[in-house]
Parts: C-alpha cells; structure tokens; sequence
C-alpha cells in the first residue's frame, strides 16, 4: 500500500505555481504602458468578482493490487447521502419488475391468441397432431 504526502504534494504545488508566475512576469516586460493597466484593472475585477471554492483534497492514496483509491479524510454519509445511494438501485429494481410483469403479460396474451385461433378453427385441434396432416400442408406448399 502506498500513500501519498499531502505536504509534499502542496509543496509541489506551490514551487509549480511560483515559476509559472515567474514566466508570465518576465513576458510581460514589453508590454506597453496602457495596455499593462488593462489588463491590472480587468485583474482587479475578476478578483472581486470570483466566487471561493473550497476544495477538498484527498488525505491519502491507497493502492493495492493495481488499483488505486482516493480517501477523502473521515467522510461520514449521513441519512441523505445513503438515500441518494439507495434511490437509483430501487428505481433499477422496480424497472426489471415492471418489464417483467409485462413480458408475462405479453406471453399469456400471445398464447391465448393462438388458443382462439385453434379453437375457432373448422378443423379440430386433434388434426394439429396428426402425421398424415402436416404431410398434407408440406405437399400443399410445395404447389
């Protein structure tokens, strides 16, 4: 099992975003008068109009067996979160009875339609069996 160091990983982060500022201010050296206060000006109106977000970052990584799992610290679900968990496994449940339910349905419907269809027949349901009747209708296709 191998688990990350979150210091070491925001040390990262910080030395990243330091030479990336490094970069950007060494281009802007050339940049004339007028447009170096637009671009301080429409800086300092995204500032004040960004919204905070607070992120939560992973305290550990697991790794075991070729896969990985991120732990976000001690997360406990409360009532709402296992509700939102259960929701879509009840929906999935009720979906596979509900066709299900249909497709018996459909079934009896089906085997009830042949039934009428038999019984309403000139001929009788025993002459479905017969041999000689089947060598009948096989010779009949054929004409």
């Amino acid at each position: 099992m191998t688990t990350l160091d979150p210091n070491s990983t925001t040390r990262y982060q910080d030395r990243l975003g330091r030479s990336i500022a490094a970069r950007l201010s060494d281009s802007t050296q050339g940049i004339p008068n007028d447009i170096s206060e637009r671009l301080k000006v429409a800086r300092m109106q995204a500032v004040a109009k960004r919204k905070v977000v607070k992120l939560q970052t992973a305290t550990n990584v697991n790794v075991q067996g070729g896969a990985a799992s991120l732990n976000a610290g001690d997360f406990e679900g409360g009532l709402w979160s296992r509700l939102g968990a259960l929701i879509p496994l009840l929906a999935l449940v009720a979906g596979l009875l509900t066709i299900a339910v249909v497709q018996e349905q459909q079934r009896a419907s089906e085997i009830a339609d042949v039934d009428v269809e038999l019984l309403a027949d000139d001929l009788p349901p025993d002459a479905y069996t017969d041999p000689g009747f089947a060598h009948f209708l096989s010779i009949n296709r054929r004409d």
